[in-house]
């Protein structure tokens, strides 16, 4: 199950489980469209994989799957 972090790892933008402009690499690595589609060109800086959109999780899944709270950033 996907980990579903709460922020982009790049610039800190909050990316809650429901949006639709989040993507990841096959490690979960986390960042908004903006940051992938932009400076990252589409490739995971930390593994140098593939970004791809990732999948929302349906409103009434979080409360028994709820999305990680853990924030990757770092300022």
């Amino acid at each position: 199950m996907l980990a579903m972090r709460p922020d982009c790892e790049r610039c800190g933008r909050d990316l809650p489980p429901q949006v639709d402009d989040a993507f990841i690499c096959s490690f979960e690595c986390t960042f908004c469209s903006d940051c992938a589609g932009g400076p990252l060109a589409g490739c995971c800086p930390n593994c140098g994989g593939d970004l791809r959109p990732r999948p929302t999780r349906a409103a009434h899944l979080l409360e028994r799957f709820p999305a990680s709270t853990e924030r990757k950033h770092q300022a």
